[in-house]
């Protein structure tokens, strides 16, 4: 017997601003019970003690959640100079206090200009990376650390908003898989005085923008409202840099069934594809050498 469903098809991208002191998980399913929706996941863990860009897919959005997780990102983040702690953060244990040395403008954008580019990073114990089946940070909780494998990541920009005493403002633009407290760690080591994070906020992630996320209470005041679809992010938002093909009734219903269609109009470009039927979103699909296409993805927006 198939498993009911818990909660309603809702399908599309909520913005979530979140608030810090709570896990992402617990703001997906704040969210998550706001619109009584039957799925739910989000694209790209934030920290407790991080806040802002949070996008939240409903329904049948999960299915583009991969693709989101392979945009870039961009953070405010402030950097405590001279405290080593446990975790990267804060939040952690202190390891080690160090005097911060008198560091020059000239020196500093030095620092920073060394890790602009295509660089190495070693994942922080404290990640939810996987050893063995068991999170990283599960293993750090029971005092065991594993070797981990440096990672290329690519920091296309860092710009120094302030820099005061032992606090260094920071504005970072960069690629996917970047850990934040491994960059402050970085500077740290950088100036031999050590650094963790005292301050995280992801200000955007691929074409989405903390300008138009909304906080916890906000969606409240919508739901109280009955406006919760006024928010709501169509689910091909995120994909509109693939190239998208139209297709005829028949077509779709060949598409809808998995089957292979010909290339309509002559379009001849190889690779993923959007289709759609009278702009309604089929779902994405591959076009082949052979000027067929193959149905990848199909999504249910009935």
């Amino acid at each position: 017997m198939a498993r009911r469903k818990k909660g309603l098809d809702i399908n599309g991208i909520v913005l979530l601003d979140k608030r810090g002191g709570i896990s992402s998980n617990k703001g997906l399913q704040e969210v998550k019970r706001l619109y009584n929706a039957n799925k739910a996941g989000h694209t790209g863990s934030l920290d407790p003690l991080a806040t802002g860009l949070l996008p939240i897919c409903l329904g049948e959005a999960t299915k583009v959640s991969a693709y989101m997780l392979a945009d870039d990102k961009r953070y405010q983040t402030v950097v405590q100079l001279g405290v080593m702690t446990e975790t990267g953060d804060v939040d952690g244990n202190v390891l080690e206090v160090k005097d911060v040395p008198e560091i020059t403008e000239d020196e500093l954008m030095k620092c920073l200009n060394s890790f602009v580019g295509e660089i190495e990073q070693i994942p922080p114990m404290y990640s939810a990376l996987k050893h063995n089946g068991k999170k990283l940070y599960e293993l750090a909780r029971e005092g065991i650390t594993v070797e981990r494998k440096a990672r290329k990541i690519t920091i296309y920009a860092i710009e120094c908003l302030d820099f005061s005493g032992d606090l260094l403002t920071l504005d970072v633009q960069c690629s996917k898989g970047t850990y934040i407290r491994t960059l402050a760690e970085d500077i740290g080591h950088y100036f031999s005085c050590g650094a963790t994070v005292k301050e995280l906020r992801r200000t955007a992630a691929g074409d989405f923008d903390l300008a138009d996320a909304l906080t916890i209470e906000q969606i409240q005041e919508l739901s109280s409202a009955g406006d919760l679809q006024s928010i709501l992010i169509p689910v091909d938002k995120p994909l509109l840099a693939i190239p998208a093909i139209e297709v005829n009734q028949s077509e779709a219903d060949l598409i809808l069934q998995g089957q292979q269609i010909a290339v309509p109009n002559g379009n001849s470009e190889l690779g993923m594809c959007r289709l759609y039927h009278e702009q309604k979103f089929l779902g994405l699909g591959e076009v082949l050498m052979d000027a067929k296409i193959q149905p990848k993805r199909l999504f249910n927006l009935n």
